[in-house]
C-alpha cells in the first residue's frame, strides 16, 4: 500500500484514517503517499473539519484536492495524475434524517460519486489491453463504506452480512445499499477486486457534531433538554473510532479472493459486537462528563415516539472479520465515550 487515495477525507472516519497511516509510517524508509479529496460542505461545522485537514496537511506524504467525486473531470484528473495502489471511498453524504428532506445530495454523492469512483477505478490501466476474464490490472484494491442501516427493519438479531437487506427504511439506506450492488457487478464486469464494509454508529474525538452523542453533549454542557426516541427503548451497537480505522487498514491490506462465481468481492460488518441501550448510553456520558469537569447538569429528558426512519437495535455479526482477519472492535463504551469528552474539553472548553 504505497499509493492510496481517500476520498472524504476531511470527514470523521476519512481523517481518522488518513492520520493513522500517516503518523504510523514516519520514519519508514519508503513512506506511504495518500491523496485526499473532500468537498468541505456545511452539512455539519466546516471549521472542524478545517481542524482536521490541519493535523493531516503538515505530513509531507498527504496531498489535499478540495472538490467533490461527484465531478467526474476532477476524479479522472487525480486518477491520471496517480497510480493508487488501493482506493478507500469515505465521501458520501452522510445522515438518515437529513435524507428525507434533502434527497438531491445523496444522489450526487452517494450515487454519482460513486459511480465515478468505479468508473475510474477501471479505467486505472490501458483499456487496449483490457481482458474481462483476467485479473485485473489497476488499483488493486477497492475499500468502500457500506453501513448498518442497510438491515433496516430487519428483525433478527444479530445482523449478517448473509441476511437479505431489500427493506431500506431511508433513502441514505437505499444508496449505501446500491454502492455494494454497483461494486458487486463491477467486480464482476471488470475483477477490480472491491471490499465493503457495513459501520455501525461510529463514535470518538473529532467525530461528526450531527450525531447523537455529540449533540447529547453540546445540550447537555448547555443545560438544555435532549430528545430520546422510542420513549428510550432502543439499542445501538456503538463502534469507538479506533476500532474502524484499525479495521479498515486491516482489510485495505487484504483483497478479497473470488467467490464461488469468481468475483473478487466481499461484504464486512465492522461494529462493536454489543448493543448499549440508549438510556444507559446517556447515563454513562452524563457521568463522564461529571467526572471530566466538563458539566455539573442533571440530564434533562424529553421522551418521544419512534421517529421516521429510526429502527429498534443495531447489533453486528462480526464472525467473518474475526475468522478472515482474527479482529474485532473491542474498545469499552466507557473508554470510548472518556476520549470523546476530554477531547470535546480541550476543542470546545479550554483553547
Amino acid at each position: 500500500m504505497k499509493n492510496i487515495l481517500i476520498t472524504g477525507a476531511a470527514g470523521f472516519i476519512g481523517y481518522s484514517l488518513a492520520r493513522e497511516l500517516l503518523e504510523s509510517n514516519e520514519g519508514v524508509e519508503e513512506n506511504i503517499q495518500i491523496v485526499g479529496i473532500d468537498n468541505m460542505n456545511d452539512y455539519y461545522s466546516v471549521d472542524l473539519k478545517k481542524s482536521r485537514l490541519e493535523n493531516l496537511v503538515k505530513h509531507r506524504n498527504f496531498r489535499f484536492t478540495k472538490g467533490s467525486i461527484s465531478d467526474k473531470e476532477l476524479v479522472q484528473k487525480i486518477f491520471a495524475e496517480n497510480q493508487f495502489d488501493v482506493v478507500v471511498n469515505l465521501a458520501a453524504q452522510a445522515g438518515v434524517r437529513y435524507s428525507i428532506t434533502n434527497p438531491d445530495a445523496y444522489i450526487e454523492s452517494n450515487l454519482v460519486g460513486f459511480y465515478n469512483i468505479l468508473e475510474a477505478c477501471r479505467h486505472s490501466y490501458d483499456e487496449s489491453d483490457a481482458n474481462p476474464s483476467a485479473d485485473y490490472k489497476g488499483v488493486h484494491h477497492l475499500v468502500y463504506a457500506s453501513s448498518s442501516s442497510v438491515y433496516g427493519t430487519n428483525e433478527k438479531v444479530p445482523y449478517s452480512t448473509g441476511d437479505i437487506v431489500d427493506n431500506p427504511v431511508s433513502l441514505y439506506a437505499a444508496t449505501k445499499k446500491s454502492n455494494e450492488l454497483m461494486a458487486y457487478a463491477y467486480s464482476n464486469l471488470y475483477r477490480i477486486p472491491s471490499t465493503g464494509l457495513r459501520f455501525f454508529t461510529v463514535y470518538g474525538p473529532m467525530g461528526r457534531p450531527d450525531m447523537a452523542y455529540f449533540k447529547f453533549t453540546n445540550k447537555i454542557v448547555k443545560g438544555e433538554t435532549i430528545q430520546i426516541y422510542n420513549y428510550g427503548d432502543m439499542y445501538r451497537d456503538f463502534t469507538y473510532i479506533d476500532d474502524i480505522v484499525k479495521g479498515i487498514i486491516t482489510v485495505m491490506k487484504k483483497a478479497p479472493a473470488k467467490n464461488d462465481n469468481g468475483v473478487p468481492y466481499k461484504i464486512y460488518n465492522i461494529g462493536n459486537n454489543k448493543p448499549v441501550s440508549i438510556m444507559y448510553f446517556i447515563e454513562t456520558l452524563e457521568k463522564i462528563l461529571m467526572e471530566e469537569g466538563i458539566s455539573m447538569n442533571q440530564v434533562k429528558k424529553e421522551l418521544l415516539p419512534m421517529q421516521q426512519a429510526d429502527v429498534y437495535k443495531t447489533f453486528a455479526d462480526v464472525d467473518e472479520l474475526i475468522r478472515d482477519f482474527n479482529f474485532k472492535p473491542e474498545t469499552p463504551l466507557e473508554v470510548g465515550l472518556r476520549n470523546f469528552a476530554q477531547w470535546y474539553k480541550l476543542y470546545y472548553l479550554i483553547r
